[in-house]
């Protein structure tokens, strides 16, 4: 059942050395710089976005992920959703609109992994970049790096994916994929408020609040290839890929920004709609599920997290 959540909106992550992360982020990933602020906060967005900025860098003295907002239909509906949390025992702290800048006031909650989530309804629109409203073109034609269209998800590790899942029942959200151990105990879980095949993912772990990747979307297989290639040419470190999921069915490249923080690219994957029965993969299928060619998985993808 949807409840006015529309789509991932931001993310703030940390960063060691600011110059190095917008390179990563704007010259490798070919995220646009949209503005900075008075606290050094670079402010960023995929082309095809029509919201000021969805990707958020603060430098600060260990990377991670400060916190993952979702943007609401409307300001009733960012109440009403404050409410149906605050109703779970979940304290929900209202930040008041221009703590970032060109938003509106936000709704901010710790889940039960430790991880913050926000709720706001109202951000500046500046429309895609380089492209006019009437009559646009394809796309820009001076776009940088591998040419990232939008922020599209988050995967977060943590302790208490029961918890999760009612938090984000309330929010609305479908139980899109699900990863069960052999006694029927959930190892991950993968959430969607969209017709995408996931929002925001989580997988167990014993630690509370760790990140490990955000993810933006290219358009085909081909620039997925493009962007190993691109990789390669400026000494990335890389986690895995090209390759294809099994969850999700998306084809897939990780690699790290200069601070740690996992990046992903990738294109593809299945949709969603309300109607659609939870797919379940077994822990004891998890290489296949994650890495669908090798069926093996990466121990560095298990265990580098910020």
């Amino acid at each position: 059942m949807r409840k006015g959540v529309m789509r991932p909106g931001h993310v703030q992550i940390r960063v060691l050395d600011m110059d190095e992360a917008v390179k990563h982020y704007v010259d490798l990933i070919g995220l646009i710089e949209m503005d900075r602020d008075d606290k050094g906060r670079v402010y960023l967005k995929g082309w095809t976005e029509v919201d000021k900025y969805s990707v958020i860098l603060i430098e600060a003295d260990e990377p991670g992920m400060d916190f993952m907002g979702f943007k609401c239909v409307d300001e009733a509906t960012l109440d009403s959703l404050a409410a149906d949390v605050r109703k779970l025992g979940i304290d929900v702290k209202e930040i008041p609109a221009g703590d970032l800048p060109n938003c509106g006031r936000r709704m901010q909650f710790v889940a039960p992994t430790g991880h913050v989530f926000e709720l706001y309804a109202t951000k500046e629109q500046t429309g895609k970049w380089g492209i006019s409203d009437v009559n646009p073109e394809a796309w820009p034609r001076d776009l940088k790096g591998m040419k990232a269209t939008r922020f599209d998800h988050c995967l977060l590790y943590g302790d208490d994916l029961d918890g999760n899942l009612e938090l984000f029942d309330v929010l609305g959200f479908g139980l899109a994929e699900q990863v069960l151990d052999p006694e029927g105990n959930r190892a991950a879980l993968f959430l969607t408020t969209s017709m995408k095949e996931h929002d925001v993912a989580f997988i167990k772990h014993e630690e509370k609040n760790k990140f490990h990747h955000a993810s933006f979307y290219l358009d085909t297989w081909e620039e997925v290839l493009r962007a190993a290639d691109l990789i390669t040419m400026t000494d990335t470190p890389l986690d895995i890929g090209p390759t294809r999921h099994g969850l999700t069915h998306g084809q897939t490249i990780y690699f790290f920004d200069p601070s740690g923080n996992r990046s992903e690219v990738f294109c593809g994957g299945s949709y969603y709609f309300p109607d659609h029965k939870t797919i379940t993969w077994k822990a004891e299928d998890l290489g296949k599920a994650i890495f669908y060619h090798t069926r093996e998985l990466n121990e560095r993808f298990l265990t580098a997290l910020t």
